[in-house]
């Protein structure tokens, strides 16, 4: 079970982020459902970035408390995993729909 970001006290500089899952399900008539999964890539590289900036601050000592960085690096690790992972799945998908074509 995940807590949000947000849910955890002291926790300011960590925007809260909208997972993959949470997205609106695809509109099959339209690739709006498409972008939306898209434009959790964007949110993926703030995290990125987010974290990049906590392991800054705790290297230099400007982190009050390391369990921001600890918890940002888990999401970020997370979340880069499941793109992967999703990717790859695209990546099959597609190739089994041109197999089928061929």
């Amino acid at each position: 079970m995940t807590m949000p970001i947000a849910a955890i006290s002291g926790v300011t500089s960590v925007a809260p982020t909208q997972s993959i899952a949470q997205t609106a399900a695809p509109d099959a008539t339209s690739g709006a459902g498409f972008a939306n999964i898209l434009s959790g890539v964007e949110n993926l590289q703030q995290m990125q970035a987010t974290t990049d900036d906590l392991a800054v601050k705790a290297v230099t000592g400007d982190l009050t408390d390391v369990h921001d960085y600890t918890i940002a690096a888990a999401e970020s690790s997370s979340a880069l995993e499941l793109t992967a992972t999703l990717r790859n799945k695209a990546v099959e998908a597609f190739n089994e729909i041109m197999r089928m074509q061929a």
